[in-house]
């Protein structure tokens, strides 16, 4: 299952958007350091898509993907260094997939600012630069063992591994991250190994007030270079409480098409290049979540490991055509393809994949 870390600085709205995303009570108390062990919650992934396959195929199942979020508590400067619990918050933030990085971009003097002021950007460099920190440690770690290893010079894949680290903490040390490192297939295995907290997905949400969730022109105050959205974590409180009638007329005053969850769940998935595929049938309609360019045997492993093994073909319809045409209708208007194993999962595929077993 897919798993996201919520993280920021302490009082910018973390825990209350957990408590949002996930409808689970946690202690949003304001004062730092309120969260002390990482909450977690697991949001079904809302697809419009899948009820209408189910209604097609009158299923008496219907079964959504799911995303786990991890509210870690608020990081603060000196974190890499121990400073408030720091190296407890920074072990679970390597646990995850992706980084929700949660900013504050609103005025409330009944809210405490750990710097005694708002500013977006210097507090997306605290985090930042505390996590490249982290990285720097873990990467002159690697790099001391390696040169060890290398001092013969003779082992081609060490000396490539250690030239490697060495621009890594060349770029860590100047508040470079991870991510920014070029880097071969070869080296984004080794790199997986040392699981560098810079080198995760990262998605900003910048939390403003109403009036700024509702502009359509919203731009970012952290620069082009970082994928960020905005979110009012108030209101999105106040939405997710309304049923499901009245919360989209609240949106509609609002001028908002989606609520945020949808909005966050979409995003991480664009974030993680991530794409959706289905199965439909009188049993049950299921969504799948596979990395974009997963070819079809392994895309019908995740549903059991043997299928990748004895993967005959893939029988594909899309949900478009599956919901106007049923099955059978796709079939005899020839909208099922048949494709072998070099095909390419796409995002809204439903498939019958035919295995031996």
């Amino acid at each position: 299952m897919l798993q996201v870390g919520i993280v920021g600085l302490p009082n910018v709205g973390k825990s209350t958007l957990f408590k949002t995303l996930t409808k689970k009570q946690v202690d949003c108390a304001n004062f730092p350091f309120c969260t002390i062990e990482p909450n977690v919650g697991v949001v079904e992934v809302p697809d419009q898509r899948l009820h209408e396959l189910a209604r097609v195929s009158n299923s008496a199942k219907v079964i959504s993907t799911a995303i786990e979020f991890v509210d870690i508590a608020g990081l603060v400067k000196g974190a890499s260094m121990g400073e408030g619990l720091g190296n407890k918050f920074l072990a679970n933030i390597r646990e995850v997939d992706m980084i929700l990085h949660v900013v504050r971009d609103f005025q409330d003097g009944n809210i405490v600012h750990v710097d005694g002021d708002v500013n977006p950007l210097r507090d997306v460099e605290t985090i930042e630069t505390e996590l490249a920190l982290a990285d720097l440690g873990t990467a002159e770690k690697r790099l001391d063992a390696l040169k060890n290893k290398a001092k013969s010079g003779t082992d081609k894949e060490t000396m490539r591994r250690l030239a490697l680290l060495e621009e890594l903490v060349e770029k860590l040390g100047r508040g470079e991250t991870a991510n920014t490192l070029s880097r071969t297939a070869e080296d984004e295995l080794f790199l997986r190994e040392i699981n560098l907290l810079t080198d995760k997905p990262i998605l900003y949400v910048v939390n403003v007030d109403e009036k700024a969730a509702a502009n359509a022109s919203w731009t970012s105050p952290l620069g082009k270079t970082r994928r960020a959205l905005s979110l009012c974590v108030k209101t999105e409180s106040e939405i997710v409480d309304l049923p499901k009638e009245e919360q989209k007329e609240f949106l509609e005053a609002l001028g908002l098409k989606e609520t945020g969850l949808d909005r966050i769940i979409s995003e991480c998935y664009a974030t993680l290049n991530l794409v959706t595929y289905f199965t439909s049938g009188e049993k049950e309609t299921r969504a799948w979540t596979v990395p974009s360019g997963t070819k079809a045997p392994q895309a019908a492993a995740v549903i059991h490991t043997d299928f990748e093994k004895g993967f005959i073909r893939a029988e594909v319809i899309n949900w478009k055509d599956f919901v106007e045409l049923g099955e059978a209708g796709a079939k005899e208007a020839g909208k099922l393809r048949i494709e072998g194993k070099d095909y390419v999962v796409r995002d809204g595929d439903t498939v019958h994949f035919r295995v031996s077993t």
